[in-house]
């Protein structure tokens, strides 16, 4: 074996063992430095020579003007409302046109950049976009008078009410005399009311008028009105004075005019039991967590309700929570008797000579 101290002294005592010496000409493949030894001139880099910058094509320009003079043109009719132009067939072979004439930019070298602008506006701003912003604005503002025809405009401006003659509404209650008959019955049936149990009162919400469609598709001359509610805020839990309650409010009610009253909640009423079960609680008064009668002076058109909602008979804790969150909502007492008056379908004193004159473009009305 061969100690490691004589391995190296065969590389650096003589020549004997050293590796042989390369041939003449050296090896295969070996590189060779040209030139004096040391020289350190850097090597020759090739640059090539800068190109001119192609300008865009005339094809380009055109592209991209169309582009914008065609999105220019969609949003003013957006603006304007007009959801049919949109939509119409010239618009659409426009709509290709444009659209042809960016992806022929596309495609030219000198076009390219310009093309793309005009092919992005185009895809930004096209008539499918455009027109369907203008649906749902047209939408919203229930403005569609461009589809119409004459006579579906005509019938939509009927001011009355569609089965319903001319004289029938002009005899009916006014807006003004339902307003005041309500509010004359409600003060009687909150002094009764406090006279006989102690109740004070929650004045929930203002009068709400809301108008009446025609029948026909747009709106008529009458309105719908709702009194305010007037809420106890005191809980009416006990069956005997429920059934008191609602007895010196009808009383009230038909000294102006009404008749008896109605108590859906009652089993005695036409409704299913699964649906009194599920507005009232139970098919049981005793047990209920809702009374709601009712009474009107038909052919005129007001009505009455009155309503109890009753917690101690709320076995789920279901109806606690709704009406909890109707208190949220309104601010109206949580439980309690309410009353409030509705009268659909009537016509303010002011629009009746309005309306009379009106109606004489309807004959048969």
């Amino acid at each position: 074996m061969v100690e490691p101290e004589q391995q190296r002294a065969r590389y650096v005592a003589g020549t004997e063992g050293a590796p042989p010496l390369p041939p003449v000409g050296g090896y295969h493949g070996s590189r060779r430095t040209v030139g004096p030894v040391g020289n350190t001139a850097a090597p020759e880099v090739f640059t090539p020579e800068p190109r001119e910058k192609q300008r865009p094509g005339t094809l380009g320009w055109a592209a991209l003007a169309a582009a914008i003079v065609f999105a220019l043109v969609l949003l003013g009719l957006l603006l304007g409302g007009d959801t049919d132009a949109l939509y119409g067939v010239t618009m659409l072979v426009v709509q290709l046109v444009v659209l042809a004439i960016a992806i022929a930019a596309v495609l030219t070298p000198r076009g390219r950049m310009l093309g793309a602008s005009a092919l992005a506006i185009t895809l930004l701003l096209n008539t499918a976009t455009v027109g369907a912003a203008s649906a749902l604005q047209t939408s919203a503002s229930g403005n569609y008078q461009g589809e119409k025809t004459e006579e579906q405009k005509y019938a939509e401006a009927f001011p009355g009410i569609k089965g319903t003659t001319s004289a029938e509404i002009l005899r009916r209650m006014s807006l003004e005399a339902v307003r005041d008959q309500s509010e004359r019955a409600m003060a009687v049936v909150r002094e009764r009311l406090t006279e006989r149990f102690g109740y004070t009162w929650t004045e929930v919400g203002d009068e709400t008028l809301r108008s009446e469609r025609n029948g026909y598709g747009g709106e008529s001359m009458l309105v719908q009105y709702s009194s305010p509610v007037w809420a106890t805020n005191e809980a009416v839990q006990d069956y005997d004075e429920k059934l008191e309650a609602m007895r010196i409010i009808e009383g009230v009610l038909y000294d102006y005019g009404m008749y008896s009253m109605y108590a859906f909640n009652d089993p005695t009423s036409n409704l299913d039991d699964t649906v009194r079960e599920k507005f009232y609680g139970s098919n049981d008064p005793l047990t209920q967590t809702t009374w709601e009668w009712y009474t009107d002076n038909y052919p005129d058109p007001m009505r009455a309700y009155a309503i109890i909602n009753d917690l101690s008979n709320d076995r789920t804790g279901e109806f606690a929570v709704e009406r909890k969150a109707q208190h949220d909502r309104t601010g109206e007492p949580i439980e309690g008797l309410q009353v409030f008056t509705l009268a659909p379908e009537v016509l303010s004193d002011d629009d009746r000579e309005e309306f009379a004159e009106r109606m004489q473009e309807y004959p048969g009305y």
